[in-house]
C-alpha cells in the first residue's frame, strides 16, 4: 500500500516539499532560538558541518533568509568564506568534482578546522559522535545545532553544556523529514496531495509549536533545550499510557 511507505517519488504517492524538509526544520528551530536570543539573521555566522541533503537545503535556506554560511564540509574537506558562502556555486562545485573545497567560492581548509571556527552557530549535519572528547575543547561556536543524529558524545554535550553553550538538540532540530512523512502518510491514507505550500505551512506551524514550548520550559525550569525536549516527550508518553488506565498483559 502506498501509505505503508515514506520519501516515496511524487508519482507514487510521495509528499512535496520532503526532500528539504530536514533542513526547512531545523531552520525554523534556529529561527526560533534566534528569536528569542534577540538576534537578527543578518548578525549571525554559521558553519555547517556536512553537505549533504539536510545539510545542503539548511544551508541554501538559511542563506536566503540572510545567515552568513561562512562554511561547509564534505568527507574531503571545508570550504570557507568569511564573507559568507554562495551555496550554489559550492554545489556546482560538488556536482563536479564531489568535493566542496573545490569551489571558488570560498578557500579550502580541513574539516577539522571547520569544527574549531569561532562563529555564532555550529551546524553539525554530518555524522555521529563528531565532537567529542578529544575536540569538544577546541570547539568556540556560541551555539551548536544539531541536524545530524547523535553529532556530540555524550561527553562532550556535558563540558558545553558546563561552558554554557547552548545546544539546540536532534530530537527537536531534525525532526522535519519524519514529520513530512508523517503528512504523506496522511495524505496517502485520505487520497489527497497537498501543495508544497500546504506541506511547509504545516510544518512550520507544527515544528514551531513544539520548539517554542521546549525553548520556554528551558528557560523556566533552568535546564538545557536537550533535558527539555526529552521531559516533553516523556510526559507526553507517560500521559498517554495513564490515559489508557491498566496496562499489564491481558493475555
Amino acid at each position: 500500500m502506498p501509505a505503508a511507505i515514506t520519501g516515496k517519488p511524487l508519482p507514487l504517492g510521495g509528499s512535496p516539499g520532503r526532500v528539504a524538509a530536514t533542513g526547512r526544520g531545523a531552520l525554523k528551530v534556529l529561527d526560533l532560538w534566534a528569536e528569542r536570543e534577540e538576534r537578527k539573521a543578518e548578525e549571525t555566522t554559521v558553519a555547517v558541518q556536512g553537505f549533504g541533503n539536510a545539510a545542503y537545503h539548511f544551508a541554501r535556506l538559511a542563506s536566503e533568509r540572510g545567515y552568513r554560511i561562512v562554511a561547509v564540509s564534505d568527507s574531503s574537506g571545508a570550504c570557507y568564506n568569511a564573507d559568507g558562502l554562495d551555496i550554489e556555486a559550492v554545489k556546482q562545485a560538488k556536482s563536479k568534482s564531489g568535493k566542496v573545497a573545490d569551489s571558488k567560492a570560498g578557500k579550502a581548509m580541513a574539516g577539522a578546522e571547520l569544527l574549531a571556527l569561532d562563529v555564532d552557530v555550529l551546524a553539525l549535519a554530518a555524522l555521529e559522535n563528531q565532537i567529542h572528547c578529544d575536540n569538544v575543547n577546541e570547539v568556540k561556536a556560541g551555539a551548536i545545532l544539531e541536524i545530524a543524529n547523535g553529532p556530540l558524545t555524550s561527553d562532550a554535550d556535558q563540558s558545553l553544556a558546563q561552558r554554557d553553550v547552548p545546544i539546540l538538540p536532534d530530537v527537536l532540530a531534525n525532526t522535519g523529514g519524519v514529520i513530512v512523512s508523517y503528512f504523506e502518510w496522511l495524505q496517502n491514507r485520505a487520497g489527497e496531495r497537498w501543495s508544497e505550500a500546504q506541506v511547509n505551512d504545516r510544518l512550520d506551524a507544527l515544528l514551531s509549536e513544539e520548539a517554542r514550548r521546549v525553548l520556554i520550559r528551558a528557560e523556566e525550569e533552568s535546564i538545557t533545550y536537550r533535558h527539555a525536549a526529552y521531559r516533553q516527550g516523556v510526559e507526553r508518553i507517560a500521559d498517554a499510557i495513564m490515559a489508557r488506565g491498566n496496562c499489564q498483559d491481558r493475555r
